[in-house]
């Protein structure tokens, strides 16, 4: 069953752009209109629909001054008042300060300030043909009625060079279709160089070992996922094992891609103020709120008798528990503490260590036979 989960994983992971376009966020009406919405996305999509509760002009303007305050200081807020920007996080980054944000808190700024000249010289380097032909493969697929990303709009150049830079500059992971939408969404938010720079903070310190072949580590974060629901969710943790469905099938494109395929506009850039600012543990908490959401009832189970339905449900959750408000509420009233998280990852470190360690010995006994 594992072995078999897996390569439905890298098959999903493989296939993550072209079964994300034909999910409901991506339902377009027949006529598409040439003017963008506030977003960038052409008119006709469900992508971004409008605000229900706009946030007050003056609010907005009293937390841009904030930001601007904190960013200027950016060092001495991180390393003596953490909490603080913790706090400005949840309650959502100003639209104006956001990509200046975004940058300092996954370190891509420091990196840049590092590294002032090596984009430039990563996307003069041809690159290894076998990644070259897969993005160029992809681009496409990403986004593809947002004003930038359109036919022969600039932005599929700029990712291009983003994707095949990451590519040679840790050519140990190289390049996996995931990667592909994170750094479009990146790139709708701040030039190329500093979507590159987040995009390798993204990939080498949050996502560790998301992109590698065989995902073992996203498998592990499945099962510490599954483990923390039987706290969160008795009734989904029921039905999931019950139908014996591995987390792997269906978290796969939520983690990969941390949810820029699967949410709401709106939704997506809120959980990213806050996943740049406290980690991986958020994908989990959004994943616990949606399969909570979706499966948490004895009404909702009963209409997923099979695996097939349940997968259906999970791969389209209901519109109201992926909205903004809904979520962020949720995964703040989750009761989950920090030793949840490392009690879990701890065992199933331990776990995964015991396994490894008696599938070795049966084999050493194997051959002594």
């Amino acid at each position: 069953m594992a072995a078999s989960a897996t390569r439905n994983a890298e098959e999903e992971a493989a296939n993550v752009e072209s079964e994300s376009e034909g999910s409901s966020i991506y339902q377009c009406s027949s006529v598409i209109s040439t003017v963008p919405d506030r977003h960038g996305f052409l008119g006709g999509t469900q992508y971004s629909p409008e605000r229900k509760q706009a946030i007050p002009p003056e609010v907005i303007l009293r937390r841009e001054r904030k930001w601007i305050r904190m960013l200027n200081k950016w060092s001495t807020f991180m390393s003596t008042n953490y909490r603080k920007v913790r706090e400005r996080c949840r309650k959502g980054i100003p639209p104006s300060v956001r990509p200046r944000a975004w940058l300092n808190l996954c370190g891509g700024a420091l990196l840049l300030k590092e590294n002032p000249n090596l984009y430039q010289e990563l996307i003069k380097r041809p690159g290894d043909p076998k990644y070259i032909d897969d993005i160029k493969k992809d681009l496409h697929r990403q986004f593809p009625h947002h004003e930038m990303f359109v036919e022969n709009a600039p932005g599929q150049q700029e990712l291009f060079q983003i994707l095949k830079a990451y590519s040679i500059l840790n050519s140990k992971v190289g390049y996996c279709q995931a990667q592909a939408p994170i750094a479009a969404f990146l790139l709708m938010h701040m030039p190329a160089v500093q979507a590159f720079w987040c995009l390798v903070a993204i990939c080498d310190k949050y996502l560790v070992g998301y992109y590698s072949h065989g995902m073992e580590t996203l498998q592990r974060d499945g099962d510490i996922l599954f483990a923390l629901l039987k706290k969160v969710s008795p009734v989904t943790y029921k039905h999931l094992k019950k139908q014996k469905m591995e987390p792997i099938l269906y978290m796969t494109e939520w983690f990969l891609c941390v949810y820029t395929r699967t949410l709401p506009w709106e939704s997506i850039l809120r959980i990213w103020d806050m996943f740049l600012c406290e980690g991986v543990k958020i994908i989990f908490k959004v994943a616990l709120v949606l399969l909570k959401g979706s499966l948490g009832r004895s009404w909702q189970t009963k209409k997923c008798p099979t695996m097939y339905e349940t997968l259906q449900v999970l791969k389209n959750p209901p519109q109201q528990i992926m909205e903004e408000d809904y979520l962020v509420y949720h995964i703040q009233k989750l009761n989950l503490s920090e030793e949840d998280f490392e009690y879990e990852h701890q065992r199933q470190i331990i776990k995964r260590r015991a396994k490894d360690q008696s599938q070795h010995q049966g084999g050493n006994n194997w051959t002594s036979l």
